[in-house]
């Protein structure tokens, strides 16, 4: 099964005096770009979380958000006594300077300096509980499972979508080469026309150089490697999707190889069905590709 570049989970829980959410969130990627955002004093998790991540993930943009803060509780309000000093040198330059100026300020109060930022905020510094660390850490199984349930749902719904567009493209390439033949008799009816048109008349053309330079244009002509590698190219894209494994480069290139050929056919058609197959072909190989952009 093939499994989708783009996931989300989200998750919350609490423990020693903390309440914490996670989200983690995946979008579409060269590579295999793993980033976190979360406190400094948390940092002890960010060993566990790339491993665990990246054995279930091999490619594309993933982002890790923590928002955790301090439970209301009698034991919940802590200064921050850095902060709180920058705060209260402020206040004393600003109506040091406001009254050089003649300018009446009112004073400020407690509860007007408790509101700035920082000041009441839980110290970044804090050594984190082996209990909050062991909540925490107990978390990500559950979260993962979410994550990638999520991205192995979207793989199923590409895998019927990619599958169905290559029954397209089958079906297209089989009805290509039931041309070949019918290709094949306009090409030397065309070819004689023109001789005769230039020559006057049928009788003056000679069989041979007719059938010698009728051979030439059909090598020139002959599509029928680009039917046989399409349909190599398609045998090949279904071994990927059933293969189980992280196949979004592969498919990639493949979906390069299967333009060529239908490029190539165009250029060689010189029949009005066969060309309008090879535009078809191009049309549902783009759309193929821009799924293929999700796969991982």
């Amino acid at each position: 099964m093939l499994t989708s570049m783009t996931g989300f989970a989200a998750r919350t829980g609490r423990a020693d005096g903390f309440s914490w959410s996670w989200e983690l969130r995946s979008v579409n990627g060269k590579g295999f770009d793993l980033r976190f955002r979360m406190p400094d004093w948390l940092g002890a998790l960010e060993a566990d979380l790339r491993k665990q991540i990246g054995a279930g993930a091999a490619r594309g943009s993933i982002s890790l958000n923590l928002r955790i803060a301090r439970e209301a509780g009698e034991n919940a309000v802590e200064i921050n006594p850095d902060a709180l000093n920058r705060v209260l040198e402020a206040i004393a330059q600003i109506e040091e300077r406001a009254g050089a100026t003649g300018v009446n300020l009112t004073p400020a109060s407690a509860s007007d300096v408790m509101n700035f930022r920082g000041v009441m905020d839980a110290p970044q510094n804090r050594e984190a509980s082996d209990e909050l660390l062991n909540a925490l850490r107990a978390d990500i199984a559950p979260l993962l499972e979410s994550f990638n349930a999520m991205r192995h749902a979207e793989g199923a719904s590409l895998e019927a979508v990619l599958s169905r567009q290559l029954g397209e493209i089958e079906t297209l390439t089989l009805k290509a080469q039931g041309l070949l033949s019918e290709r094949a008799d306009e090409m030397r009816t065309s070819f004689e026309e023109a001789i005769a048109r230039v020559m006057g008349a049928r009788a003056d053309m000679d069989e041979a150089r007719i059938a010698q330079e009728i051979a030439v244009l059909a090598v020139k002509s002959d599509i029928t490697e680009e039917i046989d590698r399409l349909h190599a190219h398609i045998k090949g894209a279904r071994d990927l999707m059933a293969s189980g494994d992280p196949v979004g480069r592969k498919f990639d290139f493949l979906c390069q190889e299967f333009n060529r050929e239908a490029n190539t056919l165009c250029s060689k058609a010189q029949n009005a069905a066969l060309t309008e197959i090879g535009l078809a072909l191009k049309v549902l190989i783009d759309q193929m590709r821009e799924q293929v952009q999700n796969v991982e």
